[in-house]
């Protein structure tokens, strides 16, 4: 077998070409596009008339790691109340961006309750919602002023259930007209495209500076996002707002949203992501953003929690202790974080491995900064814990468990407290 005359090129996401935005509420900046980190943004699904109830989800969503949180504005009553939210969140520290989402009387909402348009951080204007005719440029021009008198950016969202039905009715008047039409979808992709590109143009000319325009265009399915995505920032240099429209419940949303927006990201499509889940009774809305998280973590753009790497289980393997403690440190490392972010820097890059026996543990293990190798069926009954890649002891008894987590802990005070 001949040698490669070349080393294997290292997978890595491509860089990202796109302009950077602000967002900002007070000291709090979140740089968006350009150089920025890949953001993480959500949105509340509670009522937003309940002032009380819709604060506490967002600092729920920021505390879980929403850089960016999204709020509906659909009545002169949640407009009222957004004011509220904003001073509630203040209270309790949480300095995390407001985007208000607007459709069909976001040019009257701005426009007749300003200390709303104050409190928040961001518009979302979908062109399709503005209106109709001759009112359609009006009161798109309308919400762009008001961006322009607050000083906040907008992101033109287009989505395909909303679609500029005049737009999308022109366009397949003048595809019917060619010596060889397109099929429905391609005129579709086009029109999504046209209309995102072409309402920026008009914001650019209304006054708006283009580094302040988040373009975004969502669809439901994965390979049309994938199309579509790939033209739009083919077409233009905005910074992009990534995410399926409605990705679904449970592991159908997360496959889908992972497989769609993993293409693009790794492509260098993308500034901001959400994973648009549907929760499951009784689950978190922190749920989606958790996904996002480990999108981007799993990536390699960003780190903001330790991993925990765990084998599968297999015949060697009947005794659940190793799923048991890697579930433990799991769900320990991701509870910790908020305070650990402040005290340890640089823990999030933590790599812990709980293998559950001697085939790949010790392997495994060596290659994370702590790791233990759990004893499998028929093995003798110790576990040895490797920690930088050397064997530094051996734990043995009832107490396994407990006695790694307190050796964690003790790792991340040695080597991260310093650095905090």
């Amino acid at each position: 077998m001949n040698a490669a005359c070349t080393p294997i090129e290292a997978a890595a996401p491509r860089p990202r070409r796109s302009r950077q935005a602000r967002i900002a509420w007070g000291s709090r900046v979140v740089t968006v596009g350009g150089d920025a980190p890949v953001r993480v943004q959500s949105m509340t699904n509670t009522d937003t008339v309940d002032a009380i109830g819709t604060a506490i989800q967002v600092k729920e969503l920021a505390q879980a790691g929403s850089e960016v949180v999204r709020i509906t504005v659909n009545t002169p009553e949640a407009a009222q109340q957004v004011p509220y939210i904003r001073e509630q969140l203040d209270r309790m520290g949480i300095d995390v961006p407001l985007v208000g989402d607007f459709h069909y009387n976001g040019h009257r909402l701005l426009s007749d309750h300003p200390a709303c348009a104050e409190a928040l951080s961001k518009y979302r204007i979908n062109p399709g919602n503005v209106g109709k005719g001759d009112k359609h440029d009006r009161q798109f021009a309308q919400m762009i002023e008001a961006a322009l008198r607050w000083d906040r950016p907008v992101r033109i969202g287009v989505n395909w259930g909303s679609l500029d039905q005049e737009l999308l009715a022109r366009m397949m008047d003048e595809n019917s007209r060619r010596a060889e039409p397109w099929d429905a979808k391609a005129v579709m992709y086009e029109a999504l495209i046209t209309s995102a590109i072409g309402s920026a143009e008009r914001a650019r000319g209304l006054g708006m500076n283009p580094d302040q325009i988040l373009l975004s265009c969502k669809v439901s399915g994965v390979q049309d996002l994938i199309s579509v995505y790939r033209e739009l920032a083919r077409r233009c240099d905005y910074a992009l707002h990534l995410g399926l429209t409605e990705a679904g419940m449970g592991t159908k949303g997360t496959v889908a949203s992972s497989v769609a927006m993993g293409i693009l990201l790794q492509e260098g499509i993308g500034d901001t992501i959400r994973v648009s889940l549907t929760p499951q009774p009784g689950e978190a809305r922190t749920q989606e953003v958790v996904i996002a998280s480990e999108i981007l973590q799993a990536l390699g753009l960003r780190s903001f929690v330790p991993s925990v790497t765990a084998c599968p289980g297999c015949g060697r393997t009947t005794s659940t202790t190793f799923q048991e403690l890697a579930k433990q440190i799991d769900d320990h490392l991701r509870a910790q974080m908020p305070v650990w972010r402040e005290r340890y820097a640089g823990v999030e890059r933590l790599k812990v491995a709980v293998m559950g026996c001697i085939v790949n543990g010790p392997g495994e293990s060596k290659h994370a900064d702590i790791g233990i190798s759990l004893p499998g069926t028929g093995e003798a009954p110790a576990a040895p814990v490797f920690i930088d890649g050397e064997k530094a002891l051996t734990l043995r008894g009832d107490n396994i468990a407990a006695e790694f987590h307190q050796i964690v802990e003790t790792y991340i005070e040695k080597r991260f407290g310093a650095a905090g």
